[in-house]
């Protein structure tokens, strides 16, 4: 009788571990967005510290010394096992499959040729759900903007579409819906100054 009872007790801590290490991989999100979305846009800023290295031709952080003292805290860090250990081992966010790839060349291809444009003119905006939503056609030129609204269209479709295939590409479907709303805070925030966004049903300018 015991021996019976003690295997759904095993079971249930098993499930217990399985359902902890299923989580979001929120910052990894963060991260992978804004490497996506910088990649788009273009015109990435160099950070001070990154010129600074660059310029002297130092070593990085990640190559510098580490003591013995140092490197046995970050080992002991490591062999914690149970929650510790799977919490370590965060996933990351893969945005580096042949689709997602393509459908990024297109998206950025799209953004020099057309769009961009339309953010400097204040036609076009980032709305909250991760699209672009043109908000005020007036400011075109009469000639561009069926080709600027087509444009809109391709890229919502591209953008609905790389949303999920970064959830299924990491094999979880369900995080299509997370994945949207990272990369929609992510366009805003990418955004250049002048440049339009929705927050809280608004619209307003960078």
């Amino acid at each position: 009788m015991r021996r019976w009872m003690g295997i759904p007790v095993a079971a249930v801590l098993v499930t217990a571990c399985v359902t902890i290490n299923v989580y979001f991989p929120a910052a990894e999100a963060r991260e992978a967005a804004k490497e996506f979305v910088d990649e788009v846009i273009g015109d990435r800023a160099t950070t001070p510290n990154e010129g600074a290295q660059e310029a002297g031709g130092g070593p990085s952080a990640s190559l510098q010394p580490v003591s013995l003292r140092e490197l046995a805290s970050r080992v002991d860090l490591y062999s914690l096992v149970g929650i510790g250990s799977a919490h370590a081992q965060s996933p990351d966010i893969n945005i580096r499959t042949p689709a997602i790839q393509a459908i990024k060349a297109r998206m950025a291809s799209r953004f020099d040729s057309t769009l961009r444009a339309g953010f400097d003119a204040g036609a076009l905006g980032f709305s909250g759900d991760g699209t672009i939503v043109v908000r005020d056609a007036s400011k075109l030129p009469l000639k561009d903007r069926a080709a600027i609204q087509q444009a809109v269209a391709e890229d919502n479709r591209d953008r609905n579409a790389v949303y999920r295939e970064i959830a299924v590409a990491n094999g979880h479907p369900e995080w299509e819906g997370q994945i949207r709303d990272v990369f929609a805070r992510q366009w805003i925030e990418s955004a250049r100054s002048g440049w339009w966004y929705q927050s809280g049903g608004s619209w307003k300018q960078k």
